[in-house]
């Protein structure tokens, strides 16, 4: 994946549901309010709890419920939600580098789009990884609790044991279970966020080169091909889209843009890819 050659349906993985209470603040942020107070159902139906995979009521708003799917090495749960029943399956990772978090308002932010998309649910099933690396995210570093780089801990050809990357492929427990999900689900496109440092661009790996140019249309975002940057040893792209032959999309952001700007500039090309729509 891009981000990593610089620095700077159901699944049957036995999910484990939770019903979270979540802060007014956080509520606004989910599903798109002017602020904390006008959170409310008025003027919209809410989805039926079968429609998206199991629904949380919060101040009266119908929010998707998440479930750990796993725990970092600082025991912090890795959260996810399914939303939707069709036949289209999409993953969405909202980041894998903890310094990196200029995605975060998509990803809280799409569950709303994807609600409020007329037929969206009926067309795809999107499973939801909030957060692939929360200890790095908490502690504002690129790898994990121990300094591990997770993008690099995959099994593909490619992976390079050392201190950095893992002694071994998948030695660390936020890699395995991103890795069990992918291959329960075996998701036709899976999208991952990262940041860049002076720029902004879409990559891909695999066969994805059509979505990537779709994105790229919507959003104004050039592409890059992996293979046109730099080689990334044991990254999450090379695995999935290489060794499984997954399209799957990277959406970098550049470093320091504003999260809702971030989100703005790119909301119609992901629901674009997400859906799979060639309008």
């Amino acid at each position: 994946m891009a981000s990593d050659r610089q620095h700077g349906g159901d699944s049957g993985v036995g999910y484990r549901p939770v019903m979270v209470r979540l802060p007014r603040v956080l509520t606004a942020l989910l599903v798109g309010c002017a602020g904390p107070g006008a959170c409310t159902t008025a003027g919209r139906n809410a989805p039926a709890d079968d429609a998206i995979g199991g629904t949380v009521t919060v101040d009266g708003v119908w929010l998707p419920r998440w479930q750990a799917i796993g725990t970092s090495h600082g025991g912090r749960p890795l959260r996810a939600t399914r939303l939707g029943h069709g036949p289209r399956r999409v993953l969405w990772i909202g980041g894998i580098h903890g310094d990196e978090r200029e995605g975060a308002v998509a990803t809280a932010q799409l569950p709303h789009r994807l609600l409020t998309e007329p037929g969206a649910l009926a067309r795809v099933t999107l499973t939801i990884v909030e957060d692939a690396n929360p200890d790095g995210t908490a502690q504002g570093t690129r790898g994990n609790a121990r300094g591990v780089d997770l993008n690099r801990n995959y099994p593909a050809p490619s992976f390079q044991p050392n201190r950095f990357f893992g002694m071994a492929p998948l030695d660390q427990p936020e890699a395995r279970a991103l890795h069990d999900l992918i291959v329960a689900e075996r998701p036709h496109l899976v999208v991952v966020l990262h940041a860049w440092r002076g720029d902004h661009f879409v990559n891909y790996d695999g066969p994805a080169a059509a979505l990537a140019q779709r994105f790229a249309v919507r959003s104004g975002y050039r592409v890059q091909p992996s293979d046109g940057i730099a080689p990334t040893p044991g990254s999450l792209g090379s695995w999935v889209g290489g060794t499984l032959g997954i399209p799957i999309l990277t959406i970098e952001y550049e470093r320091g843009t504003e999260p809702w700007t971030a989100w703005f500039d790119t909301r119609a090309a992901i629901l674009a890819v997400v859906l799979d729509d060639e309008r």
